[in-house]
């Protein structure tokens, strides 16, 4: 059954079909709300602004129109403003796109190459967090989700020119806070990191 369908039994009565509907994309909304809330040590908020994200389309289901979005984007979008509403309680924080997923070990046990890996995969961390919140949304939604430009313009609400001119910004930015501590090029280490 596609989106559309499920949308279109659970609008006419059948609730339990939105069990379906979370299975879909719990962890794609789980991950990006995680990585939004990384850097400002609010990760252990992630499950609940993600449940939170659900009740509110679940909500507001009825108002879901597919000539206007598709039903991810518009999840994406109450995710992106669910976790921004929290961020903005809480001033002092940034949001975060985390770059590595790899477990904390102690720099004693790890090779040298690993370490220096590390340093690199903490400098890109950095360098990402320092970018304005549209431009790390953006190149979340892109490089992690692997969304298209135009379901990013809808998250977003901007044009696609915008987007892309967004992640061209993006990538741009990091490139020039890293370039004195590589040598190499940066982005090929890191999958989906690649201009497209």
């Amino acid at each position: 059954m596609t989106d559309s369908q499920l949308i279109r039994e659970i609008k006419d009565g059948n609730v339990q079909l939105y069990d379906e509907l979370m299975r879909r994309y719990e962890r794609k909304i789980l991950a990006f709300i995680f990585h939004m809330l990384k850097s400002a040590h609010l990760e252990s908020m992630a499950e609940d602004l993600c449940n939170e994200t659900f009740y509110k389309a679940y909500r507001s289901l009825h108002s879901f129109r597919e000539v206007e979005a598709t039903f991810s984007t518009w999840l994406y979008t109450i995710a992106r403003n669910t976790v921004l509403s929290e961020l903005r309680k809480n001033k002092t924080v940034k949001v975060s796109l985390e770059m590595s997923n790899e477990p904390v070990t102690s720099l004693e046990t790890l090779p040298e190459q690993m370490v220096l890996r590390n340093e690199k995969v903490t400098m890109v961390r950095d360098a990402i967090n320092n970018l304005p919140e549209k431009q790390r949304s953006a190149l979340i939604l892109r490089e992690y989700d692997q969304l298209d430009y135009q379901e990013i313009a809808n998250i977003l609400g901007q044009t696609v020119s915008s987007v892309k001119s967004l992640l061209f910004r993006a990538r741009a930015s990091v490139k020039l806070q890293l370039e004195p501590y590589f040598l190499e090029p940066i982005f090929e280490e890191y999958e989906g990191m690649n201009q497209r």
